[in-house]
């Protein structure tokens, strides 16, 4: 049975300067390891065999109705702007409307070289493309918009990173792969034909309701403000927070160097290549704004009077801040247990985060352990979490539920950096027992799964993963 895909694409529609056709490279021996049912079903798909869904979602096969191309896009890396970079190494297969309405991009993701690889290879080794599948598929289950996934094939070939590594493919599924940086490229080159092209094009597709330029930019600061925030909440590192990877959509994108805190520190970071802090877990909102500021000079480009909308531009990107802070605190109170807001709030979370900091507790269990009785004993010091909790008991005195607020907004499960790297050691090995028990419980983190609580356990000091790497 031929796997049927319902395209409609759109982007493909878009003059030809938005992207290079490109078909994918094949491979020489695609076999499917895992393929997301749930997501096909909601995209319209009627998948075939394993053998013929390899061929499909391995490169070998371009399914009828797809026009596969490589996007255009440049980005600030590290702060450093590089003015084009592009696909690389993926290939958009096309776009789907489905089953809810909700049209989605389809990219195979290490799919071979492209005219924007430079001097990469195009390929993806299997370690990034299971980290991927996991963490996108447990960040949606964890309620945080986010790019899925779809299916990972082993290609049968080697890939040459630091060391000869099996090779893979991963099938992307997202609202658009629109980022700050397809804004940037074309409006560094002063190409303002594309760059209005390009903003009627995001606005229909996304914000239909947004009002020009202005409002565009508008909504997708709304759309980050509240994904950073949710990021925050769960102690997720993005890693490489570049122009190239913040899409407007407001969906997190590209599972990179990302990792979650076990222990809370502020300044934590994983990243191998972030050598100087640039995206630590604190630093993130910052960021953020510093992003939309990027997005902000792009669009104003398109003015006949650029000079008129820097006023309207900045005020848009100086309210980001405030907006951020508005829904962390939402988020964080409901971690606590509140849900009805009154002054000092904040202050009694900021104290909760460096005390767990100063008496090094594990992030994600501390916050689920509110909700019982052991919250103290993730602390070296437990007196000084039942010091706080005096006068947080008080807080709750008058709440109608904290005990269920917490538990729906802590989960018990994340997926912990050293189980990432052991279910990528045992896959390379040939093991995928490990790669389907994480997808199956991660499936439901606010269940407690007591058969599976070793998945919540932090890591052992020989188990910690001091740095997370680029697939690249």
């Amino acid at each position: 049975m031929p796997v049927s895909i319902p395209f409609d694409n759109s982007y493909a529609r878009l003059p030809e300067g938005f992207f290079a056709a490109q078909a994918p490279q094949p491979v020489r021996s695609p076999r499917l390891v895992a393929f997301n049912d749930d997501l096909a079903r909601l995209l319209g798909i009627a998948a075939g065999d394993a053998t013929e869904m390899a061929q499909v979602f391995g490169g070998n096969t371009v399914p009828q109705g797809a026009e596969p191309l490589a996007q255009l896009y440049a980005g600030h890396q590290f702060g450093q702007y590089n003015p084009q970079l592009g696909d690389g190494r993926a290939v958009l297969l096309g776009e789907t409307v489905g089953t809810d309405g909700q049209r989605r991009d389809i990219q195979l993701k290490g799919s071979g070289r492209t005219p924007f690889s430079r001097m990469g290879d195009g390929r993806a080794w299997l370690g990034p493309v299971l980290r991927e599948y996991v963490v996108s598929e447990a960040m949606h289950a964890l309620g945080i918009p986010t790019t899925r996934a779809l299916a990972a094939v082993e290609t049968g070939e080697e890939v040459i990173r630091e060391t000869v590594l099996p090779g893979a493919v991963l099938t992307r599924v997202a609202s658009s792969h629109l980022r700050v940086g397809t804004f940037q490229v074309f409006a560094s080159r002063g190409q303002i034909d594309r760059l209005k092209r390009l903003t009627g094009y995001a606005i229909a597709r996304h914000y239909p309701d947004a009002d020009g330029p202005m409002a565009l930019l508008a909504a997708v600061r709304d759309a980050q403000a509240v994904l950073i925030a949710q990021w925050m909440g769960v102690g997720f590192i993005h890693g490489v927070m570049n122009t190239d990877n913040c899409a407007i959509s407001g969906e997190t994108i590209d599972y990179g160097p990302c990792a979650f805190l076990d222990v809370y520190h502020p300044d934590t970071v994983f990243s191998s290549i972030d050598r100087h802090g640039r995206y630590a877990y604190s630093n993130q909102p910052g960021i953020a704004v510093w992003n939309l500021a990027q997005l902000a000079t792009a669009l104003i480009q398109q003015f006949d009077d650029p000079a008129a909308a820097v006023e309207e531009a900045t005020g848009i990107v100086h309210a980001m801040p405030s907006l951020i802070e508005q829904a962390w605190l939402r988020i964080f109170r409901a971690k606590i247990g509140i849900t009805t807001p009154r002054d000092g709030d904040d202050a009694m979370i900021t104290d909760l985060l460096a005390r767990m900091a100063a008496g090094q507790a594990d992030f994600t269990n501390t916050f689920r352990a509110l909700a019982g009785e052991r919250a103290h004993d993730q602390f070296t010091d437990p007196a000084a979490f039942d010091q706080w909790a005096e006068g947080w008991q008080a807080r709750l005195a008058d709440e109608p539920d904290p005990q269920a607020v917490m538990r729906a907004a802590n989960p018990a499960f994340v997926p912990r950096n050293h189980r990432i790297e052991q279910m990528i050691s045992a896959a390379v090995g040939g093991d995928y027992a490990p790669f389907e028990r994480l997808n199956a419980v991660l499936a439901h983190p606010f269940e407690d799964q007591p058969d599976h609580a070793d998945l919540a356990r932090p890591p052992t000091p020989d188990e910690v993963v001091p740095a997370t790497f680029c697939g690249t």
